[in-house]
């Protein structure tokens, strides 16, 4: 009798003990809600994409629609709190910001990514980007920056290029005063093709401070010491490894010239005289 009093108090006990109370998932974590908020606000629910074409109330039916969902989700804490940017270098995160044109607290979901990416992609540093929104609340920017190439003199003028001869930079160029000056039109879709090959011979490179692109069709290399190489319309990579071939057994570089001309295959033209930099088609 005893040991049945004890286990039903035990029983009692157990009753009057608060029980947990059954976890509810929030709304917006059920599998069916964000592709249904998604389609409301894209304009594939309810065919809202068909009314938007088909009668002006209907669009405006669906506008006002599709607002309302949006507000709604804001209230359920899908608000902007964070940007995270990757790959940010050169531009200035505040001008990035600014192009984003997104504000912490704004409804995510009113984000609109190809707008936001379309600006980006204007910023003169920035080459492509990818924006993803992570739901709830925060926004993801991976950007890939243009990389400095060369000076590009036009009309008297610098500008700062990348390797696809895109203008970066008109002005306060002073940081990249070290990079090789390309002077003519056109020089600067060329100048990536004429890194590369000036850099099969580094010890020569080191000798360039600027080239210009002669009648759209070759180069003349202006070297230190006032020495002025005329490189050839084709195979212009054989005359540059022939130049450091005479060179390094010649050292032609240190002797009073002021021209040597390689367009003729298997010779090297050689000008003395003072010392200015003569340009020749």
């Amino acid at each position: 009798m005893m040991f049945g009093r004890k286990q039903t108090k035990k029983a009692e006990a157990e009753r009057a003990r608060p029980q947990p109370r059954p976890r509810v998932r929030p709304l917006w974590r059920r599998s069916w809600f964000i592709p249904f908020i998604a389609a409301v606000i894209m304009g594939t629910a309810a065919g809202g994409g068909w009314w938007a074409i088909t009668s002006g109330s209907a669009k405006q039916a669906y506008e006002s629609a599709r607002w309302s969902a949006i507000s709604a989700t804001a209230s359920m804490g899908f608000r902007v709190k964070e940007v995270m940017v990757s790959g940010r270098q050169q531009t200035d995160r505040g001008t990035l910001i600014r192009a984003l044109n997104v504000s912490r607290g704004a409804p995510i979901l009113a984000f609109d990514i190809n707008a936001a990416k379309s600006r980006l992609e204007n910023l003169p540093w920035v080459r492509g980007s990818t924006i993803e929104r992570m739901l709830p609340d925060t926004i993801l920017i991976s950007i890939v920056e243009r990389e400095p190439l060369a000076l590009w003199q036009k009309d008297g003028k610098l500008h700062l290029i990348d390797a696809e001869g895109e203008v970066i930079l008109s002005d306060a160029l002073e940081n990249y005063a070290d990079l090789m000056i390309v002077v003519g039109e056109g020089a600067e879709m060329h100048a990536a093709e004429l890194l590369a090959l000036l850099g099969t011979e580094p010890t020569l490179m080191q000798q360039v401070k600027a080239a210009t692109w002669v009648g759209g069709r070759r180069w003349n290399l202006h070297l230190k010491g006032d020495i002025d190489v005329r490189l050839p319309e084709d195979d212009a990579q054989g005359a540059w490894a022939r130049l450091a071939t005479y060179h390094k057994n010649h050292k032609v570089l240190d002797k009073n010239v002021t021209v040597l001309d390689l367009r003729i295959p298997d010779r090297l033209i050689v000008k003395t005289g003072p010392k200015t930099s003569g340009q020749e088609t």
